[in-house]
């Protein structure tokens, strides 16, 4: 399997406006100056909180990064007076901030308010604690900068474990997928993949706003699986846990027989468990993926099928001498 590290694709940049239009009602934003600092640009997903910086130390000010001001820099901002708050803040907006976040329902001060206008700067306000705030707002931020590829594929939910087919065009993909709907499974995406890195192990496969859940079946044409199957049938994203490459039987190719050699696929710098499905007249392939689901949470709690009949036969190896054993135990008085 291969795919072009040109389809990788991470955001420089966000406008303070597409921030606040996401998360205006999610964060409970209230806002205090105009509208003219909307078009600055937010740069990373990094938050600041500017206690050093009031205080007067600003050799090490991160002021690009969005600036929280919590119930200390509040309070610090409080206890000054107007002449000193107002050269205290005129300290601050001299730099280039994407905006201010108020939390805890503090509420600006009116130099506060006249020097955000005047600079240009966005000055929000959320009744949320500061630590839930940066928490929600990192997460946020770290969505829209996380780098992410798009992928041709279907990706479906498997018992829990999310599966994504790939494969040359026309092998089978969407029948695949659509099997597996149909006995009860969930389809992610269909065709365009976007799966983007959250944290440092962890992808999030998703669809395309525009395609979602519809999906190209080869003599029949679009369907919509949502209208079709129900919603239960559906998910909008889905951990990316395991890779199939359904290929045709090639005889030269190589096919693990017992699982003990795993192989990995790196897509965006993270170990994905890959397997490569060979197809076959006859061979059910939606049973088969439903085996691989379920082999893969059993190895994640800890049962491997193929080290457990390793350590057996090496047991009996090691044991030569003992009794043979190959015989039927039948049980009690069950003959035909």
């Amino acid at each position: 399997m291969k795919f072009d590290e040109k389809n990788i694709v991470k955001k420089e940049s966000i406008t303070v406006d597409f921030f606040v239009n996401n998360v205006k009602d999610r964060f409970k934003f209230t806002i205090f100056s105009d509208e003219s600092g909307f078009n600055r640009k937010i740069f990373e997903q990094n938050l600041h909180r500017p206690g050093l910086a009031l205080a007067g130390f600003v050799d090490l000010f991160s002021f690009s990064r969005v600036q929280i001001f919590g119930n200390t820099e509040s309070k610090y901002l409080s206890q000054l007076t107007i002449a000193a708050r107002r050269m205290t803040l005129e300290r601050i907006f001299q730099f280039n901030i994407p905006c201010i976040i108020l939390t805890d329902e503090n509420k600006p001060f009116p130099e506060m308010i006249e020097l955000a206008n005047e600079r240009h700067i966005a000055l929000l306000g959320s009744p949320f604690s500061t630590t839930k705030l940066i928490y929600l707002v990192s997460d946020f931020l770290d969505d829209q900068f996380a780098p992410r590829i798009s992928l041709h594929g279907s990706f479906v939910d498997i018992y829990g474990v999310g599966m994504l087919f790939v494969g040359k065009s026309g092998i089978g993909k969407s029948e695949v997928a659509l099997d597996l709907v149909e006995r009860g499974h969930r389809l992610v995406a269909d065709d365009v993949i976007i799966v983007t890195k959250k944290g440092e192990n962890i992808l999030m496969g998703s669809g395309t706003d525009l395609v979602k859940h519809f999906m190209e079946v080869r003599g029949i044409g679009i369907i919509d699986v949502k209208s079709m199957f129900g919603v239960r049938a559906i998910r909008f994203q889905k951990r990316l846990e395991i890779i199939v490459e359904l290929e045709i039987w090639d005889d030269k190719s190589y096919y693990t027989r017992t699982g003990l050699d795993e192989a990995y696929f790196n897509l965006l710098d993270i170990e994905i468990p890959y397997i490569k499905l060979p197809i076959l007249p006859g061979k059910n392939i939606t049973v088969i993926s439903e085996v691989i689901s379920l082999n893969y949470m059993l190895k994640h709690y800890g049962y491997d099928s193929a080290k457990v009949l390793q350590k057996r036969l090496e047991d009996r190896l090691s044991n030569l001498n003992l009794e043979d054993k190959r015989f039927v135990d039948y049980f009690e008085q069950d003959f035909e």
